[in-house]
């Protein structure tokens, strides 16, 4: 089937909730409310920035390559988005404050209360995790065992010794101990014209990546407020706290989980790949062949999303 943004059908919907206190944004293709005759949801969990927008293209592959027969949502990390000019960042500042909503636990438990409160208990899952998105996945699983959960795809997964990776050795130092330093420089971006940023952001991204157009918007969005500054302040929990691979986890649920690591991956290095395929011979673990980057929604969204129908595809016809 080509999907190619020619059906109506195709059209994402945008909602703005608050959810554990904070701004959420939630985006939807297929029915922007579920009841309980929707058997099946596909549900992102994105990495960090939790910018749904820049999911955009590989949903709607997805949501178009089955059919349309299957409501696609992606959940934003709290505080991760610009809320509308009627709506602040926190609506119930004692709530978030006291759950430390958007740190990484916070965002564990953001999930699992946007999936009680929005989803109806019968409907079955299948959880799309990028990034630090498989972590929060795992979590979510080991929380609440009685969520129906058909499948769980964990893309590029951050599960594991996050500050020990050639990227992490990096980033450490920048989020844990002088993230303050990056406030002023983006506060100084937040005032440039829309246009302007735009601009600079094709300028800077389109000469490493083959852009996908629809992530421009979302990328000005994470400059504007902020969602710059709620995502470092995660990501700093992040070096922190993601240490030890969860494998009591991931033995319980082992036949619901596949794993895609990629073959050049700087967040999850190769190693982390044969370590856990050493202790999991029989799980569903997947290298890389195509060369994919990290952060693939920046220029291959379609082609991802392409493969994960492929992988999932036998177990919605049970």
């Amino acid at each position: 089937m080509d999907c190619m943004m020619t059906d109506r059908r195709d059209e994402p919907q945008t909602d703005f909730i608050y959810c554990c206190g904070a701004i959420t944004e939630v985006l939807k293709f297929g029915p922007r409310h579920l009841h309980s005759g929707h058997k099946i949801l596909f549900l992102i969990i994105p990495g960090n920035p939790g910018v749904v927008g820049f999911y955009q293209t590989f949903m709607q592959t997805i949501h178009c390559t089955l059919g349309y027969r299957h409501p696609v949502w992606a959940v934003s990390h709290a505080g991760h988005c610009v809320p509308p000019d009627s709506l602040d960042m926190i609506e119930d500042v004692s709530s978030a404050a006291e759950g430390d909503v958007f740190g990484l636990n916070g965002q564990i438990e953001h999930k699992l209360a946007f999936l009680m409160k929005h989803v109806p208990r019968d409907t079955s899952l299948v959880l799309v995790g990028h990034s630090i998105g498989c972590y929060i996945i795992l979590e979510m699983m080991k929380r609440n065992p009685e969520l129906k959960i058909i499948k769980a795809i964990m893309l590029f997964p951050t599960i594991e010794r996050m500050a020990q990776t050639p990227q992490g050795k990096v980033m450490t130092p920048l989020l844990c101990h002088m993230r303050y330093l990056a406030y002023l420089p983006l506060f100084l971006l937040s005032l440039l014209p829309e246009g302007l940023k735009a601009s600079l952001i094709k300028l800077v991204l389109g000469g490493i990546y083959s852009l996908d157009h629809t992530v421009v918007q979302p990328t000005v969005g994470l400059l504007s407020g902020d969602c710059a500054a709620n995502a470092m302040y995660m990501g700093g929990q992040e070096m922190r706290k993601v240490l030890e691979r969860d494998n009591i986890t991931i033995k319980k649920n082992l036949e619901k989980l596949t794993f895609y690591y990629g073959a050049t991956d700087h967040w999850c290095p190769v190693q982390y790949y044969h370590d856990i395929k050493q202790d999991f011979p029989h799980g569903d673990l997947r290298l890389c062949e195509q060369g994919f980057r990290h952060a693939f929604v920046l220029d291959a969204g379609r082609e991802v999303a392409k493969m994960v129908v492929e992988w999932i595809i036998g177990d919605l016809r049970t």
